[in-house]
């Protein structure tokens, strides 16, 4: 015959399996909860170590050959670049060098006489010179003289030479060489009234500038203001008295 403690322990029984039943549960929960939060953490590192375009890096050994690629191709565009700039510059140094040479080579071909004409110059200033002391002289040597003259700046004019013969011209500074000032009623002002010395041009480059006098407008001379004659007295008409 079973006692009354033996029946309260198979009446309890029920209740306490219910009790570790829920225990366990909740220890399965909390594991599976933990877990998940395990899981949601890797997750997220990836993310945050991947390169923004939404792939996850699972493949840990070749995305390093990738990272490595990259860097190798990025340092192999910026050495292209480099050498890119450097040949760029060779050959605009190349093309400034070619033109300066060219200039430099037409500049002897036209101003490579130019210390010749300087040492011809004061021949043909003798030249002038005599033939203005013979005058309208034809003798021989008059006209030898003047032929000599007529050839050498003929010569100096096939290679380029310009005389410079300012007479009546505007006085240009870039070429003239002023030596005095004249005033010159029959002129304008700042022309050019007689030469001293003729000036001279090769192809355009100024060799020795004319020394010229110029003109220069006379001084106003003042007023003379006319002399004003002194009026007579007026003759009175009162007669003197005659004494008896």
């Amino acid at each position: 015959m079973p006692l009354p403690e033996d029946e309260a322990k198979q009446t309890l029984k029920p209740e306490e399996e219910s009790i570790e039943n829920n225990v366990l549960e909740q220890d399965v929960l909390k594991d599976d909860i933990l877990q998940q939060d395990v899981l949601e953490h890797d997750v997220l590192e990836k993310v945050a170590a991947d390169d923004g375009d939404g792939s996850l890096n699972l493949e840990e050994p070749g995305n390093e050959f990738e990272i490595l690629g990259d860097e190798a191709l990025a340092n192999a565009l910026l050495e292209v670049e480099k050498f890119k700039d450097v040949a760029l510059r060779a050959e605009a140094e190349m093309q400034n060098l070619q033109r300066r040479t060219a200039r430099e080579v037409e500049n002897a071909h036209k101003y490579g006489v130019e210390k010749f004409v300087q040492s011809m110059l004061p021949v043909v200033d003798s030249l002038e010179k005599a033939i203005e002391s013979t005058g309208d002289s034809e003798d021989a040597i008059a006209q030898g003289v003047r032929l000599c003259h007529k050839l050498m700046v003929d010569t100096l004019t096939k290679e380029g030479v310009q005389i410079i013969d300012p007479v009546g011209e505007p006085f240009d500074p870039n070429e003239h060489q002023a030596m005095s000032m004249v005033e010159n009623a029959d002129m304008e002002p700042n022309s050019v009234l007689a030469v001293v010395q003729k000036g001279c041009k090769l192809n355009g480059r100024l060799v020795r500038p004319a020394m010229v006098m110029v003109t220069k407008a006379p001084a106003e001379q003042p007023a003379v203001e006319p002399v004003l004659e002194a009026e007579p007295a007026p003759e009175s008409d009162s007669t003197p008295e005659t004494k008896e």
